[in-house]
């Protein structure tokens, strides 16, 4: 089993990350997928994705007490059919991340840093935050700003989103750990304040969000 990290957050949200080392088979094995998604999960033309759905379900298996149904809702934001804990789930090719809490709207994202995120800079950043931009760790705090601008998305599962002019994130500078301030600003102009938390791990960035 590749439990990787499970972590209560002192505002009462649990994370948990899965590495995937698992084949397929044997992902099968430890999700106690239902039959209906096992069918769905089948017809997935990737491997890779077949695993990683796989693996979001063992992980789920082991978060949880009881089996679980996952489902989603029509803007794909996930929910649990038996329970009304609030879920958000991430996933790239080696790990899958999720984040639970039982009253608050959730978010969360993944990313692998050995990714090229030149295209972030124009295509999701304002231009203060691309000023803010250091030359010298330059794909990594694009991978963070993606991360966590994907994370308020999420929470707030708001349709066609302006990543660039409705989600703001303070200046900062990568670690291996730290905080986020973020403003989401909705369609009415309300500025709704938010603070993020994210850490780095084996070229991974994952970054999370609680509602308030």
């Amino acid at each position: 089993m590749a439990l990787y990290l499970r972590k209560k957050l002192d505002n009462d949200a649990e994370i948990g990350v899965w590495q995937i080392t698992e084949t397929e088979e044997e992902l099968k094995a430890l999700s106690a997928t239902p039959s209906d998604e096992m069918e769905e999960i089948s017809f997935i033309g990737s491997e890779s994705l077949r695993r990683q759905r796989l693996a979001v379900r063992a992980l789920l298996n082991t978060m949880f007490d009881e089996k679980v149904y996952l489902s989603h809702h029509d803007n794909g934001k996930p929910y649990i059919e038996n329970n009304p804990i609030n879920i958000s789930i991430t996933h790239t090719s080696k790990y899958v991340a999720v984040i639970l809490h039982d009253e608050e709207d959730v978010g969360i994202d993944i990313e692998s840093l050995d990714r090229d995120f030149s295209a972030v800079e124009k295509k999701a950043l304002s231009e203060d935050e691309i000023e803010d931009l250091d030359d010298d760790r330059r794909n990594e705090q694009l991978a963070i700003y993606w991360c966590a601008k994907e994370a308020i998305f999420k929470l707030v599962s708001v349709y066609n989103l302006d990543f660039a002019e409705q989600i703001e994130i303070e200046r900062f500078r990568p670690r291996g750990e730290g905080e986020l301030e973020a403003t989401f600003i909705n369609k009415d102009d309300e500025e709704e304040e938010y603070d993020l938390e994210y850490i780095t791990f084996d070229r991974h960035v994952l970054v999370w969000v609680v509602g308030e």
